[in-house]
């Protein structure tokens, strides 16, 4: 029965993984792809001394196109790194302008919308396909969990046999044997890693993510309480205090992941954005980023511009090292911090899930993390593969070819009781699930399918 839950979960995951596998290695590698992509705009000759940043932005105001309203700043990481400046067009979409920030010299633009990893990101996470795209890929993520668990049950037996030579492979009988025992070898070693990434993708889906970070905020297992995220100015106010407490019913108040910014940290996403002081001259963009790096913020961060008369600046920084996270709101009139967001303000919940989606991203601890994703996803791929050859080799002819349904049960309470709390948890997986069981002994029961003990299943 297991053989039978893992053949359904593997062929619908199957396509899945493959999308997963190559899309999740290319944007893993996106450091050192992007250079290659565009060399002349993100890359240039250092020299010794930059423009202002207040400066660029001047010039990129009049190199944009007309109507063209700045948003964002991204803060050059490397002497020989470009500086970027993002711009809403008219039609809506987005387009970043590079500048030389030695000498101000424009050197050209890209569509936001249309940049190449920005479609990789797109099809990671829904095949180009928006909301509906969307759900399909998580529905696969967590069948995947389905599916490596009843691999792992099956292999057990295995590993109590044989040991630690369970992780290598045995001597096989023909061509279909041999593609069993590398499909059995890739996911004992890759069924650790294969979780891992599940587990550290799914706060970021559309569905079920959106739901568990509105939960872990109000809980205040993600983000910070508005008490803890005021350092600059003391205790947090009446105002600050109804805002954390009321977020998610004022429809009015601007949350941190509406703003123009490619990467917020998850805690911070659903963080409600302080308004600022009126005034009549605004402080410069040098200003802010003094003000910024003097608190604590990481070379690389992103600011999103004001947008409004008492609008803020916010300062993003997501770097590779969780602890580096930082969301400043910044008076755009008298320079002030207005709310300073810090990783040792994070719930546990929310710092467990910035390490995750670091290590996930390949980013924490550099070309290693990075090949290490990399072999974790070729490898699922590899467990793709494998096991649809296997099922073409022993399908027969206009038939589905799924494992017999065994003639007797053991009762499998333990996997009724996981299987119940994955659909409790994963509400959407919880629906398929029944529904598969459903149509599963619906076929069974009317086309009579050929019965077996389960001591005939070889594992």
């Amino acid at each position: 029965m297991l053989w039978r839950w893992h053949f359904y979960a593997g062929l619908f995951v199957m396509p899945f993984l493959i999308v997963l596998a190559i899309t999740g290695t290319i944007y893993c590698f996106q450091p050192q792809i992007e250079p290659l992509l565009y060399p002349k705009l993100l890359r240039v000759e250092p020299e010794d001394k930059r423009l202002p940043a207040q400066s660029l932005l001047e010039k990129a105001k009049t190199a944009a196109p007309a109507g063209a309203v700045a948003t964002t700043y991204t803060a050059a990481t490397k002497p020989d790194a470009s500086a970027e400046f993002i711009f809403r067009l008219p039609s809506g979409k987005s387009e970043s302008l590079y500048l030389n920030p030695y000498s101000g010299e424009v050197l050209g633009s890209l569509s936001v919308e249309d940049r190449f990893m920005k479609q990789v990101r797109m099809v990671h996470r829904a095949l180009l396909l928006g909301k509906t795209g969307e759900l399909l890929m998580e529905l696969a993520a967590c069948w995947t969990l389905v599916m490596i668990a009843t691999g792992l049950a099956m292999w057990w037996p295995r590993l109590r046999l044989s040991g630690v030579a369970a992780f290598r492979m045995s001597p096989a009988t023909g061509r279909r044997g041999w593609w069993k025992e590398v499909h059995l070898v890739l996911g004992s070693w890759l069924a650790v890693g294969a979780i891992a990434f599940v587990l550290s993708g799914l706060p970021w889906t559309a569905s079920w993510g959106k739901q568990f970070k509105a939960l872990a905020t109000a809980t205040n297992l993600g983000r910070p309480d508005a008490n803890a995220a005021a350092h600059s100015h003391g205790p947090a106010t009446a105002e600050d205090k109804s805002l954390g407490s009321h977020a998610s019913h004022d429809h009015h108040s601007q949350t941190a992941e509406a703003l123009p910014l490619t990467e917020v940290p998850w805690a911070t996403g659903l963080s409600i954005v302080p308004t600022g002081s009126m005034g009549k001259t605004p402080v410069s963009l040098d200003h802010v980023l003094a003000t910024a790096q003097a608190n604590g913020a990481v070379a690389g961060c992103q600011v999103a511009l004001p947008a409004a008369a008492k609008a803020v600046y916010t300062v993003s920084c997501f770097p590779s090292d969780p602890k580096g996270e930082r969301t400043l709101h910044i008076d755009q009139h008298n320079g002030a911090v207005v709310k300073d967001i810090r990783y040792v303000d994070y719930g546990p919940v929310a710092k467990a899930i910035s390490y995750g989606t670091s290590l996930h991203m390949g980013r924490y601890f550099g070309l290693t993390n990075q090949i290490i994703c990399a072999a974790i996803s070729l490898g699922l791929m590899g467990l793709a593969a494998t096991g649809f050859i296997m099922w073409i080799r022993r399908k027969p002819a206009r038939a589905l070819g799924a494992p017999s349904y065994p003639a007797a049960l053991p009762p499998m309470r333990a996997w009724l009781v996981g299987l119940g709390l994955l659909g409790l948890v994963f509400p959407m997986t919880g629906v398929t699930l029944l529904l598969v069981w459903l149509i599963d002994r619906v076929v069974a029961r009317v086309t009579g399918v050929p019965k077996t003990r389960p001591g005939n299943i070889t594992v």
